[in-house]
Order: C-alpha cells, then structure tokens, then sequence
C-alpha cells in the first residue's frame, strides 16, 4: 500500500496509533506488520506497542509468563519493517501501576505495595524499572518512551503507608517520577506519562475538569521539565470539553501530546460512529491549542474480543482528518480506494451495538457483550433490555452476511454476524422465560426450551468464528480466558434448559432464581433503559466469589 492521498497541510507532527498488546490479547508480529503496511497507506508515522508485561526483561522470568509476551528479537524484527515504511515504533511500558499480571507471583511481591502497584522509594523496584529500560532500549531504534504511570488510585496506601506513614499523592508522584528520570536519561530517552495522576492529586481523585486553573504551581513541581504529558480522553463529543483539559494542561507549562481512542474494548463490537464524532472534537480543539503530536488508542479491556481491524472506517476517518481532509465524502471514497471495501458497508459492522438518538446525543451503547453473557435465570441486566434489538441483531446480521465473504476481512464480519445471530434469540430471553414461569405458562415455557437449544447450537458457531478471527491475528495466550468464559456460557446455557424442563416435567417445582424480583443493575429509578456501556464480563454475574 502506498499514501496516495493528497494532504491539506499536514499540522501534525507525531500522527500514531497505540495498540494494546497486554489485554489478554497479544497481536502477532505478522499481523502488527499488516497494520503497519496499513499506516503507511493512510499516513500514519508513529506505532506505539502498549506492553505492560507482555516483553522480555532480563532476569525476570515471571515478567510476561504465560503471557504470550514479546522477545527481543520479535521487537527488533517490527520496529526494523515500520522503520522501512517511515514508522516510528514506540515503546509503551508501565513504571508505576498496571502491573496486575505480573505482580500476582509470589515472588515479585516485594516489589508492590498494593494491587498492581510498585513500591514506591524501595532499591529493588528500580532496579526493576532499569531492567524494563534496558530491555527496550535493546529492542526499539526510538529514544522516545511512554513510561505510563497512569490510574495508580492507590498509591501509597499499602506497604508504603505502613513503612513510612501518610505521604500526599503529590509528594509521592514527584519521589518516583524524580527516581525513574534518572533512568531514563541514563537511556537517552524522551519521556510521556499518562497526565492523569497530576490532576488527581488536586482534584479529589478525579482527571477531567472544567477549571483549567486547577493546575497550579504545586502541580508544575511535580513534573520534571523533560517529561511530556500525554493527555486522554475518548468519551466526550463536545469540543468545549477538550478545549477546558488542553488549557489545564497547558498551565503544565510543558508540550502537551494527545491521545484519543479508536473504540475496540466494549466486546466483539466496535464503537466508529463514537469514535469518529469524538475525534472530529478532539482534533478541533487540538489544531487550535496548538497540540502537535497525536495518536489514538485502541485497547483490549476484559479480554480483547475485537479484531485489531475492527476499527478501521474510525482508523481511516481519523487519518483524513489529521490530514485537514474533512469532506465525508471524499473521506468515504479514498477509504473505498485504500481498503477496498465501500466505507458505508464496512460501517455495518457496528450495527449491533449501535443505537443512533444516543450516539446522536454523544453516547453510545455497547449491549452486545453485557447481553452475551447475562444470566438467563439471574438477569442481572434484564431491566435494561430493549426488545426492539432482537430486529436490530436480525438485521445486523443479515447486512453483515454478505460482508463475511470478503476474503480479507471476512473473519472479522463472520464472528460479529454469529454473535448477532445468538442474540437476536438470547437478547430478551430471561424476560420471556421469567414471564412463563411466573404464568406457568406450560406450551411458552416449551417453546422457550426449543429456543435454549437453538442458543446452545448458534453459541457453538459463534465460538468457532471468534476463535478463527483470535488465531487470525494474535497469539494463542488468553485464548484459555475466551475457552472458558464461552465454554461456560454454553454449559450454563444448558444447565438452565435441563432445569426448565424438569420444571416443565413436574419434576421440581420451582427456580429460585426466578422467584427473586429483579433490581436495577445501577441501583437507578429511571426504569427501563440501555446502559451507556458495561464491557466487564464478571459483572453479568450474581456470584461473587
């Protein structure tokens, strides 16, 4: 693929994407060799692998195991083939927070002081972080690094609280970010961190705000000049919004870099509707802040179920729009030429978690994945269906049958079409069967039993596409995570039918479950409604174990 599309003026300097390779899923180094192929046409120059543990580190052997994580030399062989398309590769580590997986192992717990949290102030920790620099430092031509440091809620309130007593966020943050620079000189880097923590220190835990003026010199003094904030934000439509946290960020008193989101980590659905309308915002508010380097995040929350290459209408919008290309049309027609496809069908594959007056409204739903996994007897999330999407999966998944031809993309539109296919029938079904049993409603309650097992066989279709779509573009590590949360769906799925039938067959007489009535899952009184979003797979569960 070559970059044939004329620019505006290109503004930017640094135009990259971030993918997440820590999330259950770890791309292959052929498949981020595709997206790096697939940059280069749209005009991309910087790719930025977020690896918390998922890499190689000297003299750690639990750091990335059993993870999928990266050698050296697969590092070496990506940066080296974006090099050669005029890529920049760009290390994406966690120095700070975010370490869950690795820090679960017995013996790494002299590291942490609580949750995934590194101890703060102890030798060993930095001789750690050392380590994680020395190994990227090996593996990447970049002397740029993103060292992370974001969403650590807990810092210092564990080992560190009962060694040394209470110390203030800001206090701590400017301790470690002090420590860890030392190292990265030492390296010769350029560094980013996540900004999010400088605004929690004085905002009650919070990161987004309306008063620019919350950043004060007290803020300015914990961020050692030669370090970059990296500024995040994916949720808001509204410019406004973007223009009040880039002032925040400019009273810094330092460059501030950008990251918005390609939104791939609500399930096997991807969000470019949302995310489209939110970066034309984002991007707005950038140009006129004078924010130059900008890349767009694409994470793989609760198991990294999308495809990489989900999100590529919103990849390639987005790109257009770094380019000062704003005419959707004339967007639409170089996105045919670039992939193929017309940009209007790709766009079908957001059918199924789509729902236009909230999007419209600057929100989105993403039902898909909290509705997959809803209990059919507890059902949870029961009070928040819209029955008008069982017509909605019906349609989506015959607008994405022809699509699951394609025979570069296909995979991708196959496992979302079977997923729509099981939900059209799932969707609503504890309402229906909670209905039945209340009535006892015997010929309901049978037809309801044919519909489990419809379900059972449409989940079996849907597992064998996704599992093709998962070998097609990442590691075979976390693929035991999606083994088991649909192989127990299925089982359940069958559980709930045996038990309906016994109930049928008067061989017992009632289901516990569905004598209990059902609360709201946010504890709301609005009554029936969408959730805006709820992409955690353990919350459609009542056990708590």
């Amino acid at each position: 693929m070559t970059n044939i599309y004329k620019s505006n003026g290109d503004y930017f300097e640094k135009k990259g994407l971030m993918v997440d390779c820590s999330r259950n899923a770890v791309p292959t180094v052929e498949t981020l060799k595709k997206l790096a192929d697939i940059m280069a046409a749209m005009g991309y120059n910087t790719l930025m692998l977020y690896t918390e543990d998922t890499y190689e580190i000297d003299g750690q052997p639990y750091f990335g195991y059993m993870r999928g994580r990266y050698s050296v030399k697969e590092l070496k062989d990506i940066d080296k083939y974006c090099m050669d398309r005029g890529i920049e590769c760009v290390p994406c580590i966690q120095t700070l927070a975010h370490l869950n997986a690795f820090v679960r192992w017995k013996d790494v717990q002299e590291y942490t002081d609580c949750n995934d949290i590194l101890l703060i102030g102890e030798e060993k920790t930095y001789e750690l972080i050392d380590k994680m620099f020395a190994s990227m430092s090996e593996a990447f031509h970049s002397k740029l690094i993103h060292i992370g440091m974001d969403e650590a809620h807990m810092i210092g309130r564990g080992k560190y609280l009962d060694r040394n007593g209470y110390t203030p966020v800001d206090t701590l943050m400017r301790e470690h970010l002090n420590k860890v620079c030392e190292i990265t000189t030492k390296y010769g880097y350029q560094t980013m961190i996540w900004s999010d923590m400088l605004f929690r220190a004085v905002n009650g835990g919070e990161y987004y705000t309306d008063n620019p003026d919350i950043i004060g010199q007290e803020v300015c003094d914990v961020l050692p000049q030669n370090i970059m904030p990296v500024y995040w934000d994916y949720y808001s439509t509204d410019k406004e919004h973007y223009d009040k946290m880039i002032e925040a960020h400019e009273n810094l008193g330092t460059p501030v870099w950008f990251a918005g989101g390609l939104w791939k980590w609500s399930g096997v659905v991807p969000h470019n509707r949302f995310s489209i309308k939110a970066n034309i915002a984002a991007l707005k508010a950038c140009r006129e802040h004078s924010v130059k380097n900008v890349f767009f995040t694409m994470w793989g929350d609760d198991g990294a179920e999308a495809s990489l290459f989900s999100v590529l209408p919103s990849m390639f919008y987005t790109s257009q729009l770094l380019k000062g290309i704003e005419n959707e049309m004339e967007i639409k027609k170089n996105f045919r030429d670039c992939v193929g496809i017309e940009f209007d069908d790709y766009m079908q594959i957001d059918l199924p978690g789509f729902n236009a007056l909230e999007c419209n409204k600057g929100k989105f739903v993403a039902p898909s994945k909290y509705m997959l996994y809803n209990d059919y007897f507890c059902g949870l999330y029961d009070l928040t269906v819209s029955q008008d999407r069982n017509e909605i999966y019906a349609k989506a998944s015959e607008r994405l049958a022809p699509l699951a031809e394609n025979k570069d993309y296909g995979y991708i539109f196959s496992a979302i079409k079977s997923l729509c296919d099981v939900l059209k029938l799932k969707n609503d079904i504890g309402i229906r069967t909670r209905t039945a049993y209340r009535e006892k409603n015997m010929p309901e309650i049978n037809r309801l039993i044919k519909d489990y097992t419809v379900i059972f066989e449409r989940l079996e279709v849907f597992y064998n596409a996704f599992k093709a779509q998962w070998f097609h573009e990442n590691k075979p590590f976390g693929f035991e995570t999606q083994d088991m949360r649909i192989g127990g769906l299925m089982n359940r799925t069958r559980s709930c039918k045996e038990r309906l039938q016994a109930f049928a067959n008067g061989k017992i007489s009632k289901i516990p479950e569905l004598d209990e009535e059902l609360l709201d899952p946010e504890c709301s009184d609005e009554g029936r409604r969408e959730l805006d979003n709820n992409n955690w797979w353990h919350s459609s569960f009542a056990s708590i174990v």
